[in-house]
């Protein structure tokens, strides 16, 4: 076994790795660039090495620099994470070269493997099935609309060495595969040094689900189970769980027994993920084999109780698996959130700045467990060169049921200020009929929501719990309040029992029914009583406690005269007033937004690439206006109307602010 091993990546996963390896009683090196000086993962590790300036091309994917880091605090062994130079065959033969064991699989089965094209192709000579497309590398974006024409629409273009969404764009027609060809290709450039894209055929309404494998370098390879990652924006995983709610026993042996196939005919000796297409009927197809430890592997961990980094650790110093097929049990149900920097509310366009609150929901539990992998801390920043991926929420419960709802409320405690967040988008999606269900696609968000995200649907039973809790929340202000000290002396005040909480456009009557310290009864006009228990202070940034008996968890943010409350999805403003308050509240103005439809902003932090057109031109609805590239993706910004370009205020290299004008429009 290895005395010290350094970690070749950042953020979460670096953090994650550092862990385990603490566990085993092994010493850790972490890499880092200019941006990461202060990152979580770097006071975590035992040693530090600076690598470079900030772009990761120019540290995290230069082999040298970590070649150089082993040498200079003698780490024997090197773990890549996922992403970076994960299955870079070049990198893992450069450290063998230097005598260095790569915490992963063999160059061989990287280069059968890890790259898209050549998987394909050998996938295909060993029977094995596969989607319908061009194996080949394609040059120009006429050649990749002749393939796509010849395969039939929808058909997707893909980087040969992607991964993580980045590199791939989905074409429903010609024009799409011209555009998408181009996009593609720049985003593999900057993200992998690789523009190599392929195109195959879309399959309409495909689930994703993946087998974890796992191999030593003595022949043994066995399977831990499948991932359904099918929730996915941008060809990016947003949600994952395990096992999957599609498949049964025997569909589960036979995409497992093939995957272990063909992990066996490269001599696979590590963790990794050999990757499906599912049809709703059970049917699959092989996709890819990713030669590297997933973001989403802490599912696997949870179900299984088998844990990931260790087994890559031992098997890289040539230890044999103590587990066999028989000894792998799934246990119960885990589900994972990934939380990113991102406004929901605006396209998901990233979301750069400080972390000026950062409170995950506590670790651990009994019935139910909760894990939160992370690599940031409050106070730190969200950078504008890499992945915007704050944590990795996951719970694990005795059934999918009690795991969503753990989730749900788990999302409900997770306090982030400071940059925006897509915790709402993730805790509407728990509460949605159809995951619940597990009817689930990779189109599901782009089906359940059409126009883009704009708020989870403020039901009544929310409204409800909400409109309670400000009036909990009062009461206890209220409380507090008649307990200053040095207060005039005289008649004691008395504060009225009836309460008018506006929520919206809503104005809800509650009445204080009794208050014993512990109990609070709320009356609703019009609806039923409610028993509140709990024990909030103007300190906690949550409130926790039990309505009706039900568990519920409510984020709270002061605003002038009243609360911003955040639950299962639904955010609100909630004022509380007196009756005769609220009678002079209804007659105040209201302040409207400010008109921006003759503008073009910058929906979010980055760099303009490209402007597409000129001062006068009379634009069509759908086309480019402008290119913005933000945390390695490139987000194209097109008319929502036919308007004429009045002025046009950035050039390209342009760092622009998030609500920067870029254009006016006549």
């Amino acid at each position: 076994m290895f005395d010290k091993i350094l970690i070749a990546n950042r953020g979460e996963i670096a953090c994650r790795i550092i862990k385990t390896a603490r566990r085993m009683g092994l010493k850790t090196v972490a890499v880092y660039s200019d941006a990461d000086q202060r990152a979580l993962h770097v006071e975590a590790a035992d040693e530090k090495v600076h690598i470079g300036p900030a772009p990761a091309a120019q540290s995290y994917l230069v082999i040298e620099r970590i070649i150089e880091a082993c040498k200079a605090t003698g780490a024997q062994a090197v773990h890549p994470g996922y992403g970076f130079l994960s299955e870079n065959a070049r990198f893992c033969a450069a450290l063998d070269a230097a005598g260095i064991v790569f915490i992963g699989p063999n160059v061989k089965a990287i280069e059968a493997m890890g790259d898209k094209i050549e998987s394909k192709k050998f996938a295909n000579a060993a029977r094995v099935s596969t989607i319908p497309g061009y194996l080949g590398a394609i040059d120009s974006a006429g050649e990749a609309a002749r393939i796509a024409d010849e395969i039939g629409y929808p058909v997707m273009i893909k980087a040969s060495a992607g991964g993580g969404g980045k590199g791939m764009r989905i074409a429903m027609n010609r024009g799409e595969v011209e555009e998408g060809f181009r996009l593609a290709r720049s985003e593999a450039r900057s993200s992998f040094g690789d523009d190599r894209v392929f195109v195959e055929k879309f399959i309409v309404n495909p689930r994703h689900v993946e087998i974890q494998v796992l191999g030593d370098k003595h022949g043994n390879v066995i399977y831990l189970g499948e991932r359904e990652c099918s929730i996915q924006r941008r060809n990016q995983k947003v949600i994952e769980e395990a096992p999957s709610p599609l498949l049964d026993a025997k569909t589960r042996k036979a995409m497992g027994e093939q995957a272990v196939a063909l992990a066996r005919a490269v001599n696979y000796d590590s963790a990794g993920t050999v990757e499906f297409v599912a049809g709703q009927d059970r049917s699959f197809f092989f996709l890819e084999m990713n030669t590297r430890l997933q973001v989403e592997h802490p599912v696997s961990e949870l179900v299984t109780g088998i844990d990931l980094v260790e087994q890559m650790i031992r098997v890289a110093a040539g230890e044999k698996l103590k587990i066999a097929q028989k000894d792998v049990r799934l246990n119960g149900w885990a589900v994972e959130a990934r939380v990113y920097a991102e406004d929901p509310y605006r396209n998901f366009m990233p979301s750069t700045g400080r972390l000026v609150r950062y409170r995950p929901p506590a670790e651990g539990g009994e019935a139910t467990t909760v894990r939160n992998d992370t690599g940031v801390f409050e106070g730190g920043e969200i950078s504008v060169y890499y992945d915007p991926m704050i944590a990795k929420l996951c719970t694990h419960a005795p059934t999918r049921e009690a795991a969503i709802k753990r989730m749900s409320r788990a999302l409900d405690e997770f306090y982030v200020d400071g940059i925006q967040h897509n915790i709402p988008f993730l805790t509407a999606i728990m509460e949605n009929p159809r995951w619940i269900k597990g009817e689930l696609s990779t189109g599901f968000i782009a089906e359940e929501f059409p126009d883009g995200f704009t708020g989870a649907g403020g039901v009544q039973e929310v409204r409800d719990t909400l409109a309670a809790v400000a009036c909990a929340i009062d009461h206890v202000a209220n409380a507090r309040k008649r307990g200053i000290s040095g207060q005039m002396g005289g008649k004691p005040v008395k504060f009225s029992a009836t309460r008018i909480v506006k929520l919206a456009d809503e104005w809800l009557t509650l009445t204080i029914g009794s208050d014993d310290g512990k109990f609070l009864k709320l009356s609703r006009k019009g609806g039923d009583d409610h028993i509140i228990e709990a024990r909030w202070s103007p300190v906690d940034l949550v409130w926790r406690g039990l309505i009706d008996g039900n568990p519920v968890s409510v984020q709270v943010r002061p605003v002038l005269n009243g609360y911003r409350l955040s639950h299962r999805g639904v955010e609100m403003e909630a004022h509380v007033f007196t009756a005769r308050e609220a009678d002079l509240a209804k007659l105040m103005p209201e302040r409207l937004p400010p008109d921006t439809s003759r503008h073009l902003l910058c929906p979010m932090p980055g760099l303009v690439r490209t402007i597409q057109v000129e001062v006068g031109q009379a634009v069509k609805a759908g086309e480019t206006l402008a290119v913005v590239e933000a945390m390695k993706m490139e987000n194209v910004l097109k008319a929502e109307r036919d308007v004429t370009v009045a002025a046009i205020h950035a050039k390209p290299g342009d760092s622009m602010a998030v609500d920067a004008v870029i254009m006016d429009f006549e």
